[in-house]
Formats: structure tokens, sequence, C-alpha cells
């Protein structure tokens, strides 16, 4: 992780950093995440696949879901999540028409962020490498839903 990230880590608190993953042929599907510490230390991963979507979109707000409701499982009352997907990232900080195609799982997201003190920032996909192997393991392996 470069320096510049980890001031950033540390003047934040609490992290979760997610990524959504289609890959291969025959396209597989999940999703992933790392909940981090204010000095970057590990303190819970998660990973899951989707059966039958191939949708990019909705691997990453689905990750975005699961990451923020383990978070208030876990009674986080301060978190900042980073998505390397600037569509998710704008999708839930802007408006966005009601009839958007997910339009209930992007109000389901917006309402586990107000519930708390959480917020969703864009990052680059340097700085989102761990939830990126998270993600892509479970494209591979048909697990629903795992806590690492």
């Amino acid at each position: 992780m470069n320096s510049k990230y980890m001031k950033v880590v540390n003047n934040l608190g609490t992290i979760l950093n997610i990524d959504g993953s289609c890959m291969g042929d025959l396209v597989r599907t999940g999703f992933g995440g790392v909940i981090r510490n204010n000095l970057g230390t590990y303190i819970v991963g998660f990973s899951g696949f989707i059966n039958n979507s191939h949708d990019i979109l909705f691997a990453e707000l689905t990750t975005l879901y699961k990451g923020l409701t383990l978070a208030v499982s876990l009674n986080f009352e301060e978190m900042v999540c980073y998505s390397d997907s600037p569509l998710t990232v704008n999708l839930i900080n802007d408006d966005y028409s009601r009839y958007h195609v997910y339009a209930v799982l992007i109000q389901n997201i917006k309402d586990l962020l107000s519930a708390k003190n959480l917020s969703l920032r864009h990052s680059f996909r340097e700085d989102n490498q761990c939830a990126d192997f998270m993600a892509k393991l479970k494209a591979s392996i048909d697990d629903v839903f795992t806590i690492h």
C-alpha cells in the first residue's frame, strides 16, 4: 500500500474496500471485500458467488450491499467504503432514476449508508487489490457468501 493511501486510511478510520468481478469464457461473477482498521490492519473479509449473472454493475452493487450489511452487523459506527467502480459510486452518491433496473438495491444501499456514519468514495484499482482478489476468488468457487 503506498504512503499516500496510508495517510488517507489513518485520517479516516475504518475502511471497507469492495470489488465485483466477471471473468472467464463462461463468465463467472463474484464479489468480495475487506474491512481494515485505521492502521490498515485486516479485520474481516468476505466474498461470494453470484449465480446466473454476467452483469458487473450488479456485482459491484451486490458487493457494496453485502459489505455494508456486514459492517452494520459488526456495529461499525463510522466507515468509509471504497469502490473502484465510478458508475457504482455515482449511482449511490448522486440522484438516480427511480426506474433504474437496480433501483431497489440502490435504495437499500443508500438506507444503510444513512443509518450510520458511512460514506462511499471512488478508489483506483491499484488501491483495491485485496478486494479484487476476494472477488476473483469467489468467481471461481460456487460459495454464495463466506466471511473470512
